[in-house]
């Protein structure tokens, strides 16, 4: 049986052809849980070299604009004097600069931080000069470009050796399901099968449990339209986990694009554990599955409300710290953050809040993922 058991109802998306495109992606997902993928590689093992995140508060920033301080950082020297930065280059386009971590690989995530629909997305990242840029583009329902509030993260792994304990791995893979770049800290290598227009199975040996225990985070990657991605399957196993992952077009069709997909069990979202100290993360899919909802400082999350949903995360609110959030089924609902997170008392609050495919807000399922960077 896989973890996603729990499905709401289909929703009609766009008249009779968008409904008889979602049910043709039901129907491959379905095919797909059950077919082989490559077996694993050769080793690796696991920390990140090089990371960054921020939270752009300004959807209409100025040049070399500093977005907020006590929501970024990064691995390079002295965060705090050299900090990031963040350019707009036209409406709902962002560039965002991550100082003296410049270098090949890695992957990044991006959650919209809104209360109307709107959706971000990685278009592209590399090496500028000393540094690690992130484009992003943010859009409105129907897929119009959008300035917008984001958090944004850029993260790459190699073979240095990791602190016991946990798992992590991460892919970038094109639509044809070939991997640009992956990580596994079992050693394995993670391998994409192609199951249809906008539908890929992924499998990450080694990593997590036979029960579901961890995280997950999907972000579109597309460089000249509106894309949005999500899990939209989980079935873990004793030798690895598969994921299906669903990506869809600004009109909510099945669509084929580029995405990045991470897993992260007792681990923080951008790879480490044990620094940082201050982390946790939360599945909801229906229920609270116990190995999905982990805090490091031994508390249990709890959450509340539906839109948007509340999640409280005791014992870990340090700032400097940033948060993702990526929607969980097979339909092209999709979810991010409606507010930032607060903190009160030492309590971390996520809002996390999902829409349907015409923008409207709903309930719905996710994955969320909070951490401090110590």
């Amino acid at each position: 049986m896989h973890a996603g058991t729990f499905a709401p109802p289909v929703r009609p998306v766009g008249g009779a052809r968008a409904v008889r495109a979602l049910l043709l992606v039901l129907a491959v997902l379905a095919a797909l849980v059950g077919v082989s993928l490559p077996a694993a590689g050769p080793a690796n093992a696991a920390v990140p070299d090089r990371w960054g995140f921020a939270y752009l508060d300004n959807p209409n920033p100025p040049l070399g604009y500093v977005p907020d301080p006590s929501r970024q950082w990064g691995s390079w020297p002295t965060p705090a004097a050299n900090p990031v930065k963040v350019d707009q280059l036209g409406t709902g386009s962002y560039v965002v600069h991550f100082p003296l971590i410049a270098g090949p690989g890695g992957i990044a995530h991006v959650t919209a931080v809104s209360r109307t629909g709107s959706w971000c997305q990685v278009r592209s990242w590399g090496t500028a000069g000393t540094g690690q840029d992130v484009t992003v583009g943010c859009y409105r329902p129907g897929g119009a470009p959008e300035d917008n509030r984001f958090t944004v993260l850029y993260t790459t792994s190699s073979g240095v050796p990791s602190p016991p304990g946990g798992s992590y791995g991460y892919v970038f893979a094109n639509p044809t399901g070939a991997v640009v770049t992956q990580y596994n800290s079992a050693g394995g290598t993670n391998t994409v099968g192609p199951g249809g227009t906008g539908i890929w199975k992924v499998w990450l040996p080694g990593l997590g449990q036979s029960t579901p225990v961890g995280n997950l985070q999907v972000t579109a990657v597309d460089a000249t339209a509106g894309a949005r991605c999500k899990v939209a399957d989980w079935s873990p196993s004793a030798t690895g986990q598969t994921v299906v992952v669903a990506c869809f077009n600004a009109s909510s069709a099945p669509y084929n694009t580029r995405w990045t997909l991470s897993y992260s069990e007792k681990r923080a979202v951008h790879g480490p554990a044990f620094p940082p100290s201050s982390f946790g993360y939360l599945w909801f899919n229906g229920g609270l599955p116990p190995g999905t909802n982990y805090n490091s400082s031994g508390a249990v999350n709890t959450l509340t409300g539906s839109v948007p949903y509340t999640i409280n995360l005791p014992n870990v609110a340090v700032p400097s710290d940033t948060a993702q959030v990526t929607a969980f089924g097979p339909g092209p609902d999709y979810c991010g953050l409606a507010t930032p997170w607060n903190r009160s008392a030492g309590t971390v609050n996520l809002f996390a809040l999902c829409f349907n495919s015409s923008g409207s807000p709903i309930a719905s399922r996710f994955f969320t993922a909070y951490t401090s960077a110590f």
